[in-house]
Protein backbone atom coordinates (compact mmCIF):
# COMPACT_ATOMS: atom_id res chain seq x y z
CA UNK A 1 0.00 0.00 0.00
CA UNK A 2 1.66 3.35 -1.01
CA UNK A 3 0.92 6.65 1.00
CA UNK A 4 0.00 9.96 -0.46
CA UNK A 5 2.82 12.33 -0.40
CA UNK A 6 2.41 15.55 0.28
CA UNK A 7 3.41 18.99 -1.93
CA UNK A 8 6.71 20.51 -0.30
CA UNK A 9 9.38 23.00 -2.07
CA UNK A 10 12.89 21.39 -2.29
CA UNK A 11 15.93 22.10 -2.23
CA UNK A 12 19.18 20.14 -3.66
CA UNK A 13 21.90 19.41 -1.53
CA UNK A 14 25.18 18.06 -2.60
CA UNK A 15 25.91 14.67 -0.62
CA UNK A 16 27.94 15.07 2.66
CA UNK A 17 31.51 13.94 3.38
CA UNK A 18 32.27 11.04 3.27
CA UNK A 19 30.00 11.11 -0.12
CA UNK A 20 32.15 13.36 -2.48
CA UNK A 21 33.59 11.81 -5.33
CA UNK A 22 31.29 11.01 -8.91
CA UNK A 23 27.52 9.89 -8.87
CA UNK A 24 25.03 10.37 -11.98
CA UNK A 25 21.97 12.25 -10.36
CA UNK A 26 18.74 10.56 -11.45
CA UNK A 27 17.54 11.74 -14.80
CA UNK A 28 20.95 13.43 -15.43
CA UNK A 29 20.07 16.77 -13.19
CA UNK A 30 18.83 18.86 -10.28
CA UNK A 31 15.88 19.91 -11.86
CA UNK A 32 14.53 16.64 -13.25
CA UNK A 33 15.79 14.63 -10.15
CA UNK A 34 13.69 17.35 -7.98
CA UNK A 35 10.76 17.18 -10.21
CA UNK A 36 11.54 13.19 -9.68
CA UNK A 37 10.56 13.40 -6.07
CA UNK A 38 8.09 15.60 -6.34
CA UNK A 39 6.02 13.40 -9.06
CA UNK A 40 6.50 10.42 -6.90
CA UNK A 41 5.17 12.27 -3.83
CA UNK A 42 2.18 13.51 -5.52
CA UNK A 43 0.84 10.38 -7.13
CA UNK A 44 2.09 8.35 -4.36
CA UNK A 45 4.42 6.38 -5.13
CA UNK A 46 6.64 6.21 -2.33
CA UNK A 47 5.53 2.84 -0.92
CA UNK A 48 6.65 1.66 2.52
CA UNK A 49 9.42 -0.72 2.84
CA UNK A 50 11.10 -0.39 6.48
CA UNK A 51 11.27 2.18 9.66
CA UNK A 52 13.64 3.02 11.67
CA UNK A 53 13.86 5.16 14.78
CA UNK A 54 14.87 8.38 12.67
CA UNK A 55 13.82 7.27 9.69
CA UNK A 56 11.67 5.62 6.86
CA UNK A 57 12.70 3.56 3.83
CA UNK A 58 10.30 3.89 0.81
CA UNK A 59 10.48 2.06 -2.50
CA UNK A 60 9.92 5.02 -5.07
CA UNK A 61 9.35 4.85 -9.00
CA UNK A 62 10.95 7.23 -11.72
CA UNK A 63 7.61 7.73 -13.36
CA UNK A 64 9.12 8.06 -16.81
CA UNK A 65 10.86 4.91 -16.85
CA UNK A 66 9.57 2.89 -14.10
CA UNK A 67 12.91 2.55 -13.01
CA UNK A 68 12.93 1.81 -8.81
CA UNK A 69 15.31 3.28 -6.07
CA UNK A 70 14.79 3.17 -2.63
CA UNK A 71 14.08 6.26 -0.79
CA UNK A 72 15.65 6.78 2.93
CA UNK A 73 13.89 9.79 4.46
CA UNK A 74 15.41 10.83 7.27
CA UNK A 75 13.13 13.12 9.37
CA UNK A 76 15.33 15.69 10.78
CA UNK A 77 12.93 17.32 13.25
CA UNK A 78 13.96 14.28 15.70
CA UNK A 79 17.14 15.22 15.45
CA UNK A 80 19.45 17.96 17.00
CA UNK A 81 20.82 20.43 15.04
CA UNK A 82 24.39 18.91 15.48
CA UNK A 83 23.53 15.45 15.09
CA UNK A 84 21.92 16.34 11.05
CA UNK A 85 24.91 16.58 9.27
CA UNK A 86 26.65 13.69 11.50
CA UNK A 87 23.59 11.27 10.42
CA UNK A 88 23.12 12.38 7.10
CA UNK A 89 27.25 11.24 6.45
CA UNK A 90 26.51 8.30 7.82
CA UNK A 91 23.78 7.09 6.04
CA UNK A 92 26.02 8.58 2.93
CA UNK A 93 28.59 5.68 3.63
CA UNK A 94 26.20 3.21 2.65
CA UNK A 95 27.59 3.57 -0.82
CA UNK A 96 30.81 2.12 0.45
CA UNK A 97 29.54 -1.24 1.72
CA UNK A 98 30.34 -3.07 -1.23
CA UNK A 99 33.41 -2.72 -3.87
CA UNK A 100 33.17 -0.70 -6.77
CA UNK A 101 31.71 -2.98 -8.73
CA UNK A 102 28.45 -4.49 -6.26
CA UNK A 103 28.19 -1.09 -4.22
CA UNK A 104 24.84 0.24 -3.03
CA UNK A 105 25.27 3.24 -4.67
CA UNK A 106 23.74 6.61 -3.77
CA UNK A 107 22.45 8.91 -6.54
CA UNK A 108 21.35 11.65 -5.06
CA UNK A 109 20.55 13.68 -1.67
CA UNK A 110 17.90 16.48 -1.66
CA UNK A 111 17.06 18.63 1.49
CA UNK A 112 13.92 20.46 3.10
CA UNK A 113 12.38 21.96 5.38
CA UNK A 114 11.52 18.98 7.54
CA UNK A 115 13.36 15.91 6.27
CA UNK A 116 16.55 14.96 4.52
CA UNK A 117 15.70 12.29 1.14
CA UNK A 118 18.55 9.72 0.04
CA UNK A 119 18.37 8.11 -3.20
CA UNK A 120 19.64 4.55 -3.51
CA UNK A 121 19.87 1.20 -5.52
CA UNK A 122 16.60 -1.01 -4.24
CA UNK A 123 17.85 -3.59 -2.57
CA UNK A 124 15.49 -6.65 -2.90
CA UNK A 125 17.03 -9.56 -1.52
CA UNK A 126 16.37 -9.44 2.39
CA UNK A 127 18.22 -10.67 5.04
CA UNK A 128 21.10 -12.59 4.24
CA UNK A 129 19.90 -14.98 7.77
CA UNK A 130 16.39 -15.26 6.54
CA UNK A 131 17.41 -16.53 2.65
CA UNK A 132 19.42 -19.11 4.82
CA UNK A 133 16.57 -20.80 6.70
CA UNK A 134 14.55 -21.04 3.17
CA UNK A 135 16.83 -22.76 1.57
CA UNK A 136 16.82 -26.59 1.18
CA UNK A 137 20.07 -27.17 1.53
CA UNK A 138 22.94 -25.30 4.03
CA UNK A 139 26.03 -26.43 4.68
CA UNK A 140 29.83 -25.33 6.34
CA UNK A 141 31.04 -24.55 3.33
CA UNK A 142 28.00 -22.25 2.62
CA UNK A 143 28.31 -20.21 5.35
CA UNK A 144 31.93 -20.00 4.37
CA UNK A 145 30.99 -18.16 1.12
CA UNK A 146 28.67 -15.31 3.48
CA UNK A 147 31.12 -14.62 5.67
CA UNK A 148 33.52 -14.15 2.68
CA UNK A 149 31.17 -11.71 1.25
CA UNK A 150 31.19 -9.62 4.63
CA UNK A 151 35.01 -9.06 5.17
CA UNK A 152 35.16 -8.48 1.32
CA UNK A 153 32.81 -5.93 2.29
CA UNK A 154 34.23 -5.07 6.17
CA UNK A 155 37.74 -5.13 3.95
CA UNK A 156 36.56 -2.95 1.35
CA UNK A 157 35.09 0.01 4.06
CA UNK A 158 38.48 -0.12 5.79
CA UNK A 159 40.36 0.27 2.46
CA UNK A 160 38.16 3.47 2.64
CA UNK A 161 38.76 4.47 6.05
CA UNK A 162 35.44 3.23 7.61
CA UNK A 163 34.43 1.44 10.36
CA UNK A 164 30.81 -0.19 10.43
CA UNK A 165 30.58 -0.69 14.09
CA UNK A 166 27.56 -2.37 14.03
CA UNK A 167 27.97 -5.51 12.12
CA UNK A 168 25.00 -7.97 13.12
CA UNK A 169 22.55 -10.02 11.27
CA UNK A 170 19.89 -7.70 10.35
CA UNK A 171 22.49 -5.32 8.59
CA UNK A 172 23.30 -7.90 6.03
CA UNK A 173 21.03 -7.56 3.19
CA UNK A 174 20.92 -9.71 -0.52
CA UNK A 175 20.86 -7.72 -3.61
CA UNK A 176 18.40 -9.54 -5.11
CA UNK A 177 16.25 -12.94 -4.79
CA UNK A 178 18.07 -14.04 -7.25
CA UNK A 179 20.33 -17.86 -6.43
CA UNK A 180 23.50 -16.46 -5.48
CA UNK A 181 22.84 -13.08 -4.68
CA UNK A 182 25.71 -10.60 -3.11
CA UNK A 183 25.81 -9.71 0.48
CA UNK A 184 25.59 -6.06 1.23
CA UNK A 185 25.90 -4.28 4.66
CA UNK A 186 23.32 -1.89 5.56
CA UNK A 187 22.70 0.47 8.07
CA UNK A 188 26.12 2.65 8.60
CA UNK A 189 24.48 5.06 10.85
CA UNK A 190 27.33 4.50 13.57
CA UNK A 191 30.13 4.41 11.08
CA UNK A 192 33.33 6.37 12.02
CA UNK A 193 36.07 7.72 9.67
CA UNK A 194 39.76 6.60 10.68
CA UNK A 195 43.31 6.98 9.42
CA UNK A 196 44.88 3.53 9.05
CA UNK A 197 45.59 1.73 12.30
CA UNK A 198 44.35 4.70 14.46
CA UNK A 199 42.89 3.55 17.51
CA UNK A 200 41.11 5.80 19.82
CA UNK A 201 37.84 6.24 21.74
CA UNK A 202 35.28 6.88 19.11
CA UNK A 203 32.68 6.52 22.17
CA UNK A 204 30.32 3.26 23.21
CA UNK A 205 28.23 2.72 20.74
CA UNK A 206 26.99 -1.37 18.71
CA UNK A 207 24.12 -3.52 19.69
CA UNK A 208 24.98 -5.54 23.19
CA UNK A 209 25.52 -9.08 21.81
CA UNK A 210 28.28 -8.02 19.18
CA UNK A 211 30.43 -5.49 21.25
CA UNK A 212 34.00 -6.17 21.77
CA UNK A 213 35.82 -6.76 24.40
CA UNK A 214 37.89 -2.79 23.96
CA UNK A 215 34.52 -1.01 23.79
CA UNK A 216 33.27 -2.48 27.04
CA UNK A 217 37.00 -1.52 28.70
CA UNK A 218 36.21 2.02 27.30
CA UNK A 219 39.65 1.30 25.71
CA UNK A 220 40.53 2.89 22.66
CA UNK A 221 39.29 1.01 19.26
CA UNK A 222 39.10 1.08 15.57
CA UNK A 223 38.60 -1.49 12.43
CA UNK A 224 39.19 -4.45 14.97
CA UNK A 225 35.90 -4.56 16.56
CA UNK A 226 34.38 -5.41 13.14
CA UNK A 227 36.38 -8.32 12.83
CA UNK A 228 35.17 -9.57 16.30
CA UNK A 229 31.77 -8.61 15.49
CA UNK A 230 32.59 -10.69 12.03
CA UNK A 231 33.43 -13.73 14.71
CA UNK A 232 30.05 -13.45 16.60
CA UNK A 233 27.94 -13.51 12.97
CA UNK A 234 30.79 -16.60 12.01
CA UNK A 235 29.46 -18.20 14.94
CA UNK A 236 26.06 -18.02 14.64
CA UNK A 237 26.40 -18.72 10.50
CA UNK A 238 27.26 -22.80 11.74
CA UNK A 239 25.35 -23.41 14.38
CA UNK A 240 21.90 -20.50 14.93
CA UNK A 241 22.78 -19.56 18.03
CA UNK A 242 25.36 -16.68 18.95
CA UNK A 243 28.55 -17.59 21.31
CA UNK A 244 27.63 -14.88 24.00
CA UNK A 245 24.12 -14.81 25.63
CA UNK A 246 22.80 -14.07 28.74
CA UNK A 247 18.97 -12.53 29.96
CA UNK A 248 21.34 -9.89 31.99
CA UNK A 249 23.37 -7.18 30.43
CA UNK A 250 26.20 -6.81 32.94
CA UNK A 251 26.86 -10.93 32.79
CA UNK A 252 26.61 -10.51 29.16
CA UNK A 253 29.80 -8.03 29.22
CA UNK A 254 31.58 -9.67 31.60
CA UNK A 255 31.63 -13.09 29.51
CA UNK A 256 32.53 -10.45 26.39
CA UNK A 257 35.14 -8.91 28.06
CA UNK A 258 36.59 -12.76 29.08
CA UNK A 259 36.35 -13.99 25.39
CA UNK A 260 34.15 -16.65 27.58
CA UNK A 261 32.67 -18.98 24.84
CA UNK A 262 33.20 -22.22 24.14
CA UNK A 263 32.40 -24.90 21.16
CA UNK A 264 29.51 -27.91 22.82
CA UNK A 265 28.97 -30.78 21.96
CA UNK A 266 27.08 -32.00 19.93
CA UNK A 267 26.44 -29.07 17.46
CA UNK A 268 29.92 -28.01 17.55
CA UNK A 269 31.29 -32.11 16.92
CA UNK A 270 30.58 -31.68 13.12
CA UNK A 271 32.17 -28.46 12.20
CA UNK A 272 35.57 -28.54 10.79
CA UNK A 273 38.74 -27.55 13.20
CA UNK A 274 39.68 -24.92 10.64
CA UNK A 275 36.11 -23.15 11.06
CA UNK A 276 36.36 -22.87 15.03
CA UNK A 277 40.24 -21.65 13.98
CA UNK A 278 39.05 -18.86 12.22
CA UNK A 279 36.27 -18.12 14.63
CA UNK A 280 38.92 -18.34 17.98
CA UNK A 281 41.20 -14.99 15.60
CA UNK A 282 38.37 -13.48 15.54
CA UNK A 283 37.37 -13.56 19.00
CA UNK A 284 40.51 -12.77 19.89
CA UNK A 285 40.39 -10.73 23.47
CA UNK A 286 43.71 -8.45 22.68
CA UNK A 287 42.91 -6.39 19.37
CA UNK A 288 46.14 -5.89 18.67
CA UNK A 289 46.23 -10.26 17.92
CA UNK A 290 43.28 -10.23 16.28
CA UNK A 291 43.13 -11.49 12.57
CA UNK A 292 42.49 -8.04 10.02
CA UNK A 293 39.76 -8.84 7.46
CA UNK A 294 42.93 -9.35 4.57
CA UNK A 295 44.53 -11.91 6.88
CA UNK A 296 40.79 -13.76 7.38
CA UNK A 297 40.20 -13.88 3.71
CA UNK A 298 43.27 -15.89 3.53
CA UNK A 299 42.56 -18.36 6.14
CA UNK A 300 42.33 -21.90 4.47
CA UNK A 301 38.80 -22.57 5.45
CA UNK A 302 37.99 -19.32 3.03
CA UNK A 303 40.61 -19.52 0.71
CA UNK A 304 40.78 -22.99 0.35
CA UNK A 305 36.70 -23.74 0.89
CA UNK A 306 36.26 -26.55 -1.98
CA UNK A 307 38.58 -29.26 -0.01
CA UNK A 308 38.56 -27.75 3.82
CA UNK A 309 34.80 -26.86 4.40
CA UNK A 310 32.43 -29.80 4.95
CA UNK A 311 29.87 -30.06 2.20
CA UNK A 312 27.10 -32.02 4.95
CA UNK A 313 24.01 -30.41 5.21
CA UNK A 314 23.48 -28.80 8.81
CA UNK A 315 19.60 -29.23 9.40
CA UNK A 316 19.87 -28.24 13.19
CA UNK A 317 21.90 -24.77 12.64
CA UNK A 318 18.87 -24.27 10.10
CA UNK A 319 16.41 -24.84 12.70
CA UNK A 320 18.11 -22.49 15.45
CA UNK A 321 18.09 -20.55 13.37
CA UNK A 322 14.72 -19.84 12.61
CA UNK A 323 14.88 -19.58 16.19
CA UNK A 324 17.14 -17.03 16.53
CA UNK A 325 15.87 -15.00 14.01
CA UNK A 326 12.21 -15.27 15.18
CA UNK A 327 13.48 -14.27 18.73
CA UNK A 328 15.38 -10.87 17.14
CA UNK A 329 12.63 -10.02 14.95
CA UNK A 330 10.16 -10.10 17.82
CA UNK A 331 12.23 -8.18 20.18
CA UNK A 332 12.66 -5.36 16.91
CA UNK A 333 8.87 -4.90 16.37
CA UNK A 334 8.47 -4.53 20.71
CA UNK A 335 11.31 -2.04 20.46
CA UNK A 336 9.92 -0.22 17.47
CA UNK A 337 6.62 0.38 18.99
CA UNK A 338 8.36 1.50 22.19
CA UNK A 339 10.17 4.22 19.92
CA UNK A 340 6.82 4.65 18.17
CA UNK A 341 4.70 5.21 21.42
CA UNK A 342 7.96 6.53 23.11
CA UNK A 343 6.81 4.63 26.42
CA UNK A 344 9.58 3.51 28.45
CA UNK A 345 8.05 1.53 31.22
CA UNK A 346 9.65 -0.97 33.07
CA UNK A 347 6.91 -3.66 32.01
CA UNK A 348 8.10 -3.05 28.50
CA UNK A 349 11.87 -3.36 29.41
CA UNK A 350 11.28 -6.58 31.02
CA UNK A 351 9.27 -7.78 28.17
CA UNK A 352 12.42 -7.07 25.63
CA UNK A 353 14.94 -9.02 28.13
CA UNK A 354 12.79 -11.77 28.52
CA UNK A 355 12.75 -12.14 24.47
CA UNK A 356 16.35 -11.47 23.95
CA UNK A 357 19.71 -12.90 24.88
CA UNK A 358 21.20 -9.06 24.90
CA UNK A 359 19.05 -6.89 27.33
CA UNK A 360 19.07 -3.15 25.90
CA UNK A 361 18.33 -0.56 28.97
CA UNK A 362 15.56 1.47 27.68
CA UNK A 363 17.17 4.90 28.08
CA UNK A 364 20.06 3.49 24.96
CA UNK A 365 17.14 3.79 22.06
CA UNK A 366 17.06 7.13 22.84
CA UNK A 367 20.17 7.45 20.96
CA UNK A 368 19.84 4.34 18.63
CA UNK A 369 21.01 4.58 15.25
CA UNK A 370 18.42 3.27 12.60
CA UNK A 371 18.61 -0.47 14.38
CA UNK A 372 16.40 -0.17 17.36
CA UNK A 373 18.45 -2.25 19.34
CA UNK A 374 21.86 -0.78 18.80
CA UNK A 375 23.18 1.26 21.71
CA UNK A 376 25.12 4.32 20.73
CA UNK A 377 26.69 7.20 23.25
CA UNK A 378 28.44 9.83 21.82
CA UNK A 379 31.38 11.31 24.30
CA UNK A 380 29.14 14.43 24.69
CA UNK A 381 25.66 12.15 25.47
CA UNK A 382 27.87 9.77 27.59
CA UNK A 383 29.60 12.35 29.87
CA UNK A 384 26.00 14.22 29.96
CA UNK A 385 24.39 10.73 31.26
CA UNK A 386 27.05 10.49 33.61
CA UNK A 387 26.60 14.31 35.29
CA UNK A 388 22.72 13.59 35.47
CA UNK A 389 23.78 10.47 37.73
CA UNK A 390 26.33 12.05 39.45
CA UNK A 391 24.51 15.21 40.59
CA UNK A 392 21.43 12.37 41.69
CA UNK A 393 24.06 10.23 44.50
CA UNK A 394 24.77 13.97 45.64
CA UNK A 395 21.55 14.69 46.33
CA UNK A 396 20.96 11.14 47.94
CA UNK A 397 23.70 11.69 50.06
CA UNK A 398 22.56 14.87 50.88
CA UNK A 399 19.21 12.83 52.06
CA UNK A 400 21.16 10.33 53.78
CA UNK A 401 23.18 12.61 56.20
CA UNK A 402 20.23 15.23 57.11
CA UNK A 403 21.90 17.52 55.32
CA UNK A 404 18.82 20.14 54.19
CA UNK A 405 20.82 23.09 53.28
CA UNK A 406 22.40 20.98 50.42
CA UNK A 407 19.49 19.72 49.33
CA UNK A 408 17.91 23.06 49.08
CA UNK A 409 20.49 24.19 46.66
CA UNK A 410 20.26 21.23 44.60
CA UNK A 411 15.97 21.70 43.98
CA UNK A 412 14.13 23.92 42.28
CA UNK A 413 12.49 26.11 45.61
CA UNK A 414 8.97 25.48 43.32
CA UNK A 415 9.77 21.74 43.04
CA UNK A 416 6.69 19.58 42.86
CA UNK A 417 6.12 15.85 43.98
CA UNK A 418 4.15 12.85 44.01
CA UNK A 419 5.09 10.82 46.53
CA UNK A 420 3.27 8.39 49.07
CA UNK A 421 3.05 10.32 52.07
CA UNK A 422 1.27 12.74 50.12
CA UNK A 423 -1.68 10.35 49.90
CA UNK A 424 -1.84 11.37 46.06
CA UNK A 425 -1.54 14.89 45.97
CA UNK A 426 0.78 17.08 44.24
CA UNK A 427 3.28 18.06 46.63
CA UNK A 428 4.94 21.77 45.66
CA UNK A 429 7.63 23.54 47.65
CA UNK A 430 9.93 22.62 50.23
CA UNK A 431 8.47 23.23 53.56
CA UNK A 432 6.74 19.08 53.09
CA UNK A 433 10.18 17.98 52.90
CA UNK A 434 11.65 20.40 55.11
CA UNK A 435 9.72 18.62 58.21
CA UNK A 436 11.38 15.51 57.80
CA UNK A 437 14.49 16.82 57.88
CA UNK A 438 14.06 18.76 60.70
CA UNK A 439 11.33 15.89 63.16
CA UNK A 440 12.84 12.40 61.51
CA UNK A 441 16.16 12.39 60.70
CA UNK A 442 17.47 13.23 64.20
CA UNK A 443 15.65 10.55 65.63
CA UNK A 444 17.75 8.12 64.32
CA UNK A 445 21.41 7.95 63.84
CA UNK A 446 22.60 4.66 62.52
CA UNK A 447 24.36 3.88 59.13
CA UNK A 448 22.58 3.57 56.21
CA UNK A 449 23.89 2.49 52.58
CA UNK A 450 22.05 3.75 49.35
CA UNK A 451 22.80 1.94 46.21
CA UNK A 452 21.34 3.37 42.41
CA UNK A 453 20.49 0.18 39.89
CA UNK A 454 19.84 0.04 36.62
CA UNK A 455 19.46 4.28 35.75
CA UNK A 456 17.64 5.24 32.79
CA UNK A 457 18.18 8.93 31.62
CA UNK A 458 16.48 10.75 29.04
CA UNK A 459 18.12 13.79 27.86
CA UNK A 460 15.79 16.45 26.55
CA UNK A 461 17.73 19.13 24.75
CA UNK A 462 20.63 20.94 26.92
CA UNK A 463 19.13 21.97 29.59
CA UNK A 464 16.76 19.36 31.18
CA UNK A 465 17.16 15.64 31.67
CA UNK A 466 14.89 12.99 33.31
CA UNK A 467 16.74 9.75 35.38
CA UNK A 468 14.64 6.64 36.58
CA UNK A 469 16.19 4.27 39.05
CA UNK A 470 15.46 1.45 41.66
CA UNK A 471 16.79 2.69 44.77
CA UNK A 472 17.94 0.40 47.55
CA UNK A 473 18.73 1.14 50.88
CA UNK A 474 20.57 -1.08 53.41
CA UNK A 475 20.51 0.29 57.18
CA UNK A 476 20.43 -1.60 61.00
CA UNK A 477 17.29 -1.01 62.59
CA UNK A 478 16.47 -0.05 66.37
CA UNK A 479 16.91 -4.31 67.04
CA UNK A 480 20.51 -4.31 65.17
CA UNK A 481 18.85 -6.34 62.40
CA UNK A 482 20.35 -6.11 58.75
CA UNK A 483 17.06 -4.28 56.70
CA UNK A 484 16.97 -3.19 53.42
CA UNK A 485 14.47 -1.13 51.33
CA UNK A 486 13.72 0.00 47.74
CA UNK A 487 11.17 2.44 45.75
CA UNK A 488 11.52 2.99 42.48
CA UNK A 489 12.00 6.74 41.49
CA UNK A 490 11.96 8.77 38.73
CA UNK A 491 13.64 12.81 38.77
CA UNK A 492 13.43 15.62 36.24
CA UNK A 493 16.41 18.22 36.16
CA UNK A 494 16.72 21.12 35.00
CA UNK A 495 19.95 23.21 34.55
CA UNK A 496 20.05 26.80 35.51
CA UNK A 497 23.05 28.99 35.36
CA UNK A 498 25.31 25.59 35.06
CA UNK A 499 23.87 24.02 37.79
CA UNK A 500 21.83 21.18 37.48
CA UNK A 501 18.48 21.47 40.03
CA UNK A 502 15.31 18.97 40.74
CA UNK A 503 12.09 20.33 39.27
CA UNK A 504 10.21 17.39 39.32
CA UNK A 505 10.21 13.87 41.03
CA UNK A 506 8.39 10.55 41.83
CA UNK A 507 8.14 8.25 44.15
CA UNK A 508 6.55 4.51 44.46
CA UNK A 509 5.45 3.01 48.01
CA UNK A 510 3.03 2.97 50.12
CA UNK A 511 2.12 4.95 52.69
CA UNK A 512 2.16 3.66 56.61
CA UNK A 513 0.65 4.65 59.33
CA UNK A 514 2.80 6.63 62.15
CA UNK A 515 3.17 4.93 65.40
CA UNK A 516 1.56 6.56 67.63
CA UNK A 517 4.77 6.86 70.19
CA UNK A 518 6.90 9.09 67.92
CA UNK A 519 9.94 7.21 68.93
CA UNK A 520 13.43 6.07 66.87
CA UNK A 521 11.35 3.27 66.29
CA UNK A 522 8.33 4.94 64.74
CA UNK A 523 11.01 6.36 62.15
CA UNK A 524 12.41 2.85 61.07
CA UNK A 525 8.77 1.75 60.74
CA UNK A 526 8.27 4.35 58.55
CA UNK A 527 11.26 4.11 56.90
CA UNK A 528 11.00 0.28 56.24
CA UNK A 529 7.73 0.11 55.14
CA UNK A 530 7.56 3.30 53.18
CA UNK A 531 11.00 4.40 52.70
CA UNK A 532 12.91 7.45 54.12
CA UNK A 533 16.02 8.37 54.05
CA UNK A 534 17.10 10.17 56.93
CA UNK A 535 20.05 7.88 59.26
CA UNK A 536 17.21 5.09 57.63
CA UNK A 537 16.18 4.62 54.04
CA UNK A 538 14.36 6.48 50.91
CA UNK A 539 13.20 9.56 51.74
CA UNK A 540 12.03 12.32 49.00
Amino acid sequence: MCDSGRKAKRTRNKPSQPCSGTHEPIGGGSIQLTLFILMCLLIGSFCFVSRGAFSVVRRCVKVLLGQEFAAKIINTKKLSARDRPKRIARVCWERLAESPVRRIRLHDSISEEAHHYLIFDLVTGGELFEDIVAREYYSEADASHCIQQILEAVLHCHQMGVVHRDLKPENLLLASKSKGAAVKLADFGLAIEVEGDQQAWFGFAGTPGYLSPEVLRKDPYGKAVDLWACGVILYILLVGYPPFWDEDQHRLYQQIKAGAYDFPSPEWDTVTPEAKDLINKMLTINPAKRISATEALKHPWISHRSTVASCMHRQETVECLKKFNARRKLKGAILTTMLATRNFSGKICRLISHFTSSQVPCVDQMESSESTNTTIEDEDTRVRKQDIIKVTEQLIEAISNGDFESYTKMCDPAVTAFEPEALGNLVEGLDFHRFYFENLWSKNSKPVHTTILNPHIHLVGDEAACIAYIRVTQYIDSNGTPRTAQSEETRVWHRRDGKWQIVHFHRSGSPSTLNKNISSQCVIVRADECGFCFRAPLYT
